[in-house]
C-alpha cells in the first residue's frame, strides 16, 4: 500500500511538471490531485525536489527501458530510426509539453543543482544508448554520430515544444537517414 501511495505522488507530480511546470506546482496541487496525505507525501519525500527528482528517476528508467526492450527486438538502424516515429507520434498526442527533462534542467537551471544534474544524467544516457547501437552497426565514430543524432531528436523536440505539432521529428529523421547514409550504415 505504502508503495502505491508513493507511485501514485510520482504518477500525479510527473504529469503536473509536465503540463505546468515544476515551480508552478506547488505541493498542495499535487496532494489535492493524488488524493494522497501531507504526511504520506512527507514520509516518502522530504521535499518537493526529492519529489522532483524521483519522477526523473523514475521517467528516465521507464523511458530507457522501453528504449531498450524495442532495440531488443529490431535490428539497430530501424531502432535508431524508430526514436525519430516515437518523437512523432509523442509530439502529435496532443498532452505534448516538450521534454520532461529539459524543462527540469530550464527551471533548476544552475549546473551543479541535483535537478539539473538530474536531466543532464539521462540525456547522457541517452546518448549512451545511442552509441551502444551505432558500435553494434560497427559506425565509424560512433560517440561523434550519437551525439550528432541526440541534436536532431533533442532540436525536434523543442522546436516542436515552441511551433506546436507538426513534422520535426519526420524532418529530423530525414535527416538521421543522411547521416546514417553519409557513415557508410
Amino acid at each position: 500500500m505504502a508503495s502505491s501511495k508513493r507511485d501514485q505522488l510520482i504518477g500525479t507530480a510527473e504529469q503536473l511538471f509536465y503540463r505546468e511546470g515544476y515551480h508552478a506546482t506547488g505541493i498542495d496541487r499535487i496532494l489535492n490531485e493524488s488524493g494522497v496525505a501531507k504526511m504520506t507525501l512527507y514520509k516518502h519525500f522530504k521535499s518537493k525536489d526529492e519529489l522532483i527528482l524521483a519522477v526523473l528517476e523514475t521517467r528516465q528508467r521507464a523511458m530507457l527501458e522501453r528504449l531498450r526492450q524495442r532495440a531488443a527486438k529490431l535490428p539497430p538502424r530501424e531502432a535508431l530510426l524508430g526514436m525519430f516515429d516515437g518523437l512523432h507520434s509523442m509530439i502529435g498526442s496532443g498532452t505534448f509539453c516538450g521534454c520532461l527533462f529539459i524543462n527540469a534542467a530550464a527551471e533548476y537551471q544552475a549546473h551543479d543543482h541535483p535537478i539539473h544534474r538530474s536531466s543532464a544524467a539521462y540525456k547522457g544516457q541517452l546518448q549512451s544508448y545511442l552509441r551502444e547501437l551505432l558500435e553494434r552497426l560497427q559506425a565509424p565514430q560512433p560517440q561523434q554520430l550519437a551525439r550528432q543524432l541526440q541534436y536532431l531528436l533533442e532540436g525536434a523536440m523543442s522546436m516542436a515544444h515552441i511551433e506546436g505539432p507538426g513534422e520535426q521529428a519526420l524532418d529530423a529523421k530525414a535527416a538521421a537517414e543522411v547521416l546514417l547514409e553519409a557513415a557508410g550504415i
